[in-house]
């Protein structure tokens, strides 16, 4: 317990030191409402099935909830292919085909592969020539490792992981604490 407690002390202490990386870095993609008045940040992994299982929620909430801002940060945590996923989202973003290509991304059934990927670029309406270049650009890199570190700092491990006002939350949510969380951040 006083482990526990130590890692959430210091994940909290990270998150104030560090809020800037965490809501408003200007490499993260963002939907929802840019200028929204609550930010919520998924630490995510395209491979990640709890991922994939909470995604109808966070759909729901994004059609529901017209002043949040959702912060997107690829954490590619299990594997190559999730590598190769996060990098082509990355990517995407420099085309203005975030949101289609991630959304597209989350609704695949079984391994992502190369192909995969192309077809999904395709059907979203990215050049695909384009989207290998930048994929192998070295500022992928950055910004996959700043959210490697920043997750590190913030004590998320696995996937998903959120952020929430002053909350850290590790693990899947359903959609009655997601709302419950966003209208605490908004009474602070």
């Amino acid at each position: 317990e006083k482990l526990k407690g130590d890692a959430r002390e210091k994940a909290a202490a990270a998150l104030v030191a560090r809020r800037r990386e965490v809501f408003d870095d200007p490499d993260t993609p963002v939907g929802g409402d840019p200028q929204g008045d609550v930010s919520l940040v998924e630490f995510f992994d395209y491979r990640c099935p709890y991922c994939k299982q909470v995604e109808p929620a966070l759909e729901t909430l994004l059609g529901q909830d017209r002043r949040l801002r959702f912060v997107y940060k690829e954490f590619p945590v299990l594997g190559p292919e999730s590598v190769a996923a996060a990098r082509a989202a990355l990517a995407a973003s420099r085309q203005g085909k975030y949101q289609p290509f991630h959304r597209a991304m989350m609704a695949v059934k079984g391994r992502i592969t190369d192909a995969t990927i192309g077809s999904i670029a395709l059907s979203v309406g990215l050049d695909v020539d384009r989207l290998k270049r930048d994929m192998a650009g070295p500022e992928i890199d950055r910004i996959l490792k700043a959210n490697l570190n920043l997750a590190e700092a913030l004590d998320i491990r696995g996937t998903p992981g959120f952020v929430i006002g002053t909350e850290i939350v590790p693990g899947a949510i359903d959609l009655a604490s997601l709302k419950r969380l966003i209208a605490d951040a908004r009474s602070k």
